[in-house]
């Protein structure tokens, strides 16, 4: 890799929920096993997976009895959270060895800035990058995957490349060879609604996204659609955040599952009517007032609809988003959703484009009036993904975990 360049390493913990769990149970190596939510509290979803459950295709988010149906013999683990953000903080340790630039994305993945300090630790930042690989293995007993390259995104791309316990380079010289003929999904930020509209454009793999021409991408995704033609050529330049740079807050959200469906529109509010409480609470913490509104519901069939709507003033309370007079008439169509998740959330100045919380949500795009923007805390219980932000800002990433 170029000295000029930048040296940014992605580092994702292997199947990080089912890797904690099999520390305390080695007998079950070798045996499918999925970490997963109480199928009786309604949180029947598969949290995690190891690598043979992987290979019967258990995916992440779906239900219990489909990945019993495809692996019959899948062991069930519950999870224990207290101490997956125990490892996650050994591991991240670790990492701070090797630099003081480090962004946690999601408990289990960091980004690390290793361009003042790799020639420290090795003759090559893939060597180095070997070296964090066998230190957390050795240390935790977990593996790593890591990306080296010289932007976020191709990084994180690296460690998805090859997985588990590898390392992989994509530099200036090689990146066209490796990352354009790749599926488009999975470049970072593109989601099922942004694949299949680019697919609509004759976009299906990264390469063509990189050839894509702006106007077309804007036309087709608006803003959005640039950054990703952007992320395609390698042009990201984000970046690594501290956990003391904290950046302007993007959204603000809570979701909930419930015990049971919510039917009708007296129940579905009743619902809502608490969420909205609890992010005007947090709006009003950061000193922001709401501009708009977002509902995001999910049926039993996992099935997710969504609404949103400005506010016709900002406001930091909740009776404007949950059926006040800035609230307009609901969209809802009582006794159809059936939902048994819901969310709420919120964006700061008017800015309407993050990404609902996958089981179910609502929003709200604040604008500032008082006070300093800071990272949402807590962690939702149902790890609902409620913000999305760009590589460029600090990620509060809150989703069912893809592959861990």
């Amino acid at each position: 890799m170029p000295e000029e360049q930048r040296v940014i390493f992605h580092c994702d913990c292997n199947s990080f929920y089912a890797s904690v769990e099999l520390l305390r149970y080695p007998e079950l190596r070798g045996v499918p096993v999925a970490v997963c939510g109480s199928p009786d509290d309604r949180h029947g979803i598969i949290l995690a997976k190891n690598e043979p459950a992987k290979r019967y295709g258990v995916q992440t988010a779906e239900t219990v009895w489909s990945a019993l149906r495809k692996c019959p013999g899948l062991k069930l683990l519950p999870p224990h959270h207290g101490q997956y953000r125990e490892m996650s903080r050994a591991v991240n340790a670790i990492y701070a060895r090797y630099t003081d630039r480090i962004e946690p994305f999601g408990i289990d993945e960091s980004w690390l800035d290793m361009t003042q300090t790799w020639r420290l630790f090795g003759s090559s930042p893939a060597g180095v990058a070997d070296a964090v690989r066998r230190a957390v293995k050795a240390e935790t007993g977990h593996t790593i995957s890591v990306g080296v390259s010289f932007n976020k995104v191709f990084a994180k791309l690296g460690s998805d490349y090859k997985k588990p316990d590898a390392v992989t380079v994509i530099d200036t010289e090689n990146f066209r060879r490796i990352v354009w003929p790749l599926p488009v999904n999975t470049l970072l930020y593109v989601g099922r609604s942004a694949q299949n509209t680019l697919a609509g454009l004759g976009v299906r793999n990264i390469g063509q996204l990189a050839a894509a021409k702006d106007e077309d991408l804007r036309a087709a995704l608006g803003k959005l659609g640039p950054e990703l033609g952007a992320y395609a050529r390698g042009e990201e330049n984000s970046p690594v955040r501290t956990a003391d740079e904290r950046p302007e807050i993007k959204s603000v959200g809570n979701g909930l599952t419930f015990k049971r469906n919510l039917v009708g529109e007296a129940d579905v509010r009743a619902g809502l009517y608490a969420l909205a409480d609890e992010v005007a609470t947090r709006l009003r913490a950061h000193g922001l007032y709401a501009a708009a509104v977002q509902v995001l519901i999910k049926n039993p069939d996992l099935k997710s609809i969504s609404r949103q709507k400005p506010l016709p003033w900002p406001s930091p309370g909740a009776r404007d988003r949950r059926g006040g007079p800035g609230a307009g008439k609901s969209q809802l169509e009582p006794g159809r959703a059936h939902p048994h998740a819901h969310g709420y959330g919120a964006e700061p100045d008017g800015r309407t484009r993050g990404t609902p919380a996958l089981t179910a949500g609502a929003g709200a795009s604040p604008e500032r009036k008082t006070g300093t923007a800071g990272t949402e805390p807590g962690r939702h219980p149902q790890k609902i993904r409620q913000d999305l932000h760009r590589p460029g800002q600090r990620h509060q990433k809150r989703y069912w975990p893809g592959g861990h």
